[in-house]
Formats: C-alpha cells, structure tokens, sequence
C-alpha cells in the first residue's frame, strides 16, 4: 500500500529506508518545539501553547506536505519568522498577538491565491540569487543577535549601543557552554546535536537551581489559549499590509531556496532544472501556514533541515509523514517546555544563525553590483531589527545599481515597482 501511495519502488527506496530519514529529519529540527515558545513567549503568547501549536502545525503541515506533493519536505513555523512575529511587529509596532496571527493567516491565503494565479513565477524571477541569499544570512544573523542578547553575553550600552555582557553571570556562562557543546556534536556530525544541546544545558540549570521543573498539564488544555485566538478583521487595516507582505515575501523566497536545495540533493529535479508537482508544494506550505495560525504559531515553512533526511535516504512523502507522526507525538512532552531556561534555547539560536549565514558564500563579493546590495541586506537587518527594512533596502540598491549600469529592461517592471512601494513606504515612515 505505501509503496502505491508513495511510489517506493519508482523512486529507488524502501519502507525502512523512509521511516528512517523521517526519524533523521525530526531529530535534526525537533529543537523549534524549544525554542519558537521561547521567541513567541516573548511576545506575551503562552508558551506552553505555543509549544502545542509547534507541535501540531509541524506535524499536520509535514503530513499534508507529504501526502499531497510526495516529497521528503518537512515543515514548521520558520526561525526569522517567529523573530520578526515577536520582536518587530509585535514588541516594536505594539500589534496586539492575535492581529499578528491574523496577518499570517492572510499571508498564507495570499501565498496561496498567488501560488494559483502564477504570479509567483514574476516575483521569483525579479531578485536575484544572491539577494535571497543575504535575505536568509541577514535573518541569521537576526536570530543570533537575538540569542546573544537573551543570554546575557550581548548588552545594552549607553556609549556603543551594544557591548559585551558579564560572562561570570550565570545564564551567560551556560549559554557559552551550549554554543561550546553543540558547535562540537555538530562539527563530529552528530544528529540531533542543537537538540542534545538544548537538553543539557536545560538539565545543568535545573541541577544548578537556576530554573524549575513545573508539574505537566494537558498540552491540549494548554492549547486553548492560542488556538482560534487570530484576528483577521483586526489584520485587514491597511497599516499592516506591510507586514502581510514580508511574512508572504520571506515565506515565499524560504520555500524556493529550500526547495531547490533539498530536490537537488535527492535527484528530484527533472530534465529541464524545473521542479515536479511545484504548486502541490506550495499549496501544502501555504495551507500549513494557515493552520498554523489557527492554532496559534507565526509562519509555518520548509525546513533545510529535510536535506538531513535527504542524505539518510529519503526521496519520497513517506520521509514526511513519519517526521510528522513524531512531531505530533512530541504533543505529550510540550508542556516541559515551559521549564526550558533561555541559557538553553540562546545556543540554539545562536549556531542556527551561524548555519544561516553561510548563505552569504553564494555572493559574488567581488561584484560590487551583485555585492553592495548583498551587505545592505544582510546588515540592515539585524540592525534594524526588521527584517522589512533589510529586504527594502536590498531590493532598492539592486534597481538602482541595474538602472545606473543601464541593465534595466522592459521585464524587469516588476522590479522597479517593488523597489518604488520600498521607497514610498521609507517616505511614509519618517513623515509618520
């Protein structure tokens, strides 16, 4: 039957194969039922149902990923998304969580009308590789400037903005020790290992009295207090098209280049470079992002970290499916998660930026057409703690470079008027 359902034989693999690139994968991005309650908790969302929501939106979006487009994609809210969620619209613009909910869920409507309609075909072809490439290392760098903070080894200064914190404090020394050990388990390979980290760290802190084990409820219980919580009316005033729009921008360009990594490695890309059942694909990502927000997480998206199933053997939905069922499983021990100090999940965002950032080794640096854009971009970001305003600046640089170097031509319309809405939103800010 699953070799029916899956085509097992066709794509040169078998049942045990799948079931364990499916474990591979959980183990290489179990650590998000971490750390997104730690990141959305700080936008005063519960984190035990966020921890839940976690749970159930990577484990539906993975299973629909699989069972619709028959490919080894696993799915969860995405890192850089759940920062801009929490620390950009919600702490910074002041939106209300559930109006936050309610623009993903829009977002996602919108990714899949697009998806539909083939418009994403025009926005894809208008920014360049390396462009999306410093958009991903700029979130990175995002992340880990975030994870730096939390954990005390980042500080604020009233002479430098920054400086570095009192590494004796506590957090901050576990924090190191995370980064210590995780660096080294992912050095010798080990799977799993941000996950290890995470634990350990979280097992030192509880021996040490610096955080408390709180008895488990029901995570479902907990649940409740995010699920059907959005607030789409409230997401429908103009003043948040723009954050409709980056969740829908960095959402759509996460997917391609996820996408275009994880089908390469597995051979999955026909004859002509294109890849198979690609609107299956992103109606999968953008249904699941919608579902997410029902039930209370920021942006639901492909993970990298599939290509880990990949190399374990992986080639068909089956691999999803399985990373799913034990998302789902992992239901029973999310309400632990609240007992998970932030010395804990810093090290985790903090090496995940790391393994971000090496995106920026797809730059031609000595290009300046192709290099200033690139570090507008990926600096921008996690200065501004936007991650519009990195794009913005990105998309700007690029047109004008084009348009001074006299490469612009009648396709690149779309182009331009992207970079016009950056320019006119930049207008609007400082008149406001």
């Amino acid at each position: 039957m699953l070799d029916r359902v899956f085509g097992l034989s066709a794509h040169g693999t078998n049942v045990r194969t799948e079931l364990m690139a499916g474990l591979t994968t959980f183990l290489t991005m179990a650590y998000i039922v971490a750390v997104n309650p730690a990141i959305l908790g700080a936008a005063g969302m519960p984190m035990g149902a966020v921890a839940a929501a976690t749970c159930i939106a990577a484990g539906l979006g993975s299973i629909l990923m699989g069972l619709l487009a028959n490919y080894p994609l696993a799915l969860a809210p995405g890192m850089g998304l759940n920062a801009y969620f929490a620390f950009t619209v919600v702490k910074g613009m002041g939106v209300p969580w559930p109006v936050a909910l309610g623009c993903v869920f829009l977002s996602g409507l919108a990714f899949l009308v697009l998806t539909f309609a083939g418009v994403r075909q025009l926005v894809v072809g208008v920014i360049p590789r390396s462009l999306l490439a410093a958009i991903a290392a700029g979130i990175g760098l995002f992340i880990a400037f975030i994870g730096l903070r939390d954990a005390g080894v980042i500080v604020p200064s009233p002479a430098t903005a920054v400086t570095l914190g009192d590494l004796t404090q506590p957090t901050a020394a576990l924090a190191l020790g995370g980064v210590a050990l995780i660096a080294v388990l992912q050095a010798w390979r080990v799977k799993g290992a941000i996950l290890i980290g995470i634990l350990a760290v979280t097992a030192a802190a509880w021996a040490l009295g610096l955080a408390k084990v709180t008895p488990a409820g029901s995570a479902l219980a907990d649940l409740s207090a995010t699920a059907f919580r959005l607030d789409v009316p409230g997401a429908l005033n103009l003043g948040l098209a723009e954050v409709v729009f980056v969740f829908l921008f960095v959402d759509l360009f996460d997917n391609v280049g996820t996408l275009v990594a994880v089908t390469k490695r597995a051979g999955l890309i026909d004859e002509s470079g294109a890849i198979p059942r690609l609107n299956r694909i992103l109606a999968a990502d953008s249904i699941a992002s919608m579902g997410g927000a029902l039930v209370g997480t920021s942006t639901v998206t492909s993970y990298i970290e599939s290509a880990a199933g990949v190399a374990a053997g992986g080639r068909t939905g089956l691999t999803a499916v399985v990373t799913g069922l034990l998302f789902l499983a992992t239901l029973v021990f999310t309400p632990l998660v609240q007992a998970i100090p932030a010395a804990a999940t810093a090290p985790a965002l903090i090496l995940v930026g790391a393994l971000m950032a090496g995106a920026l080794g797809e730059v031609d640096w000595a290009d300046p057409e192709v290099a200033i854009p690139a570090f507008l971009t990926a600096l921008v970001i996690p200065l501004t703690y936007s991650i519009a305003n990195g794009i913005a600046f990105g998309l700007v640089s690029h047109a004008l470079l084009k348009l001074a170097r006299g490469r612009a031509g009648r396709s690149d319309w779309l182009l331009f008027l992207l970079a016009g809405l950056c320019v006119a939103r930049f207008v609007y800010l400082g008149a406001g």
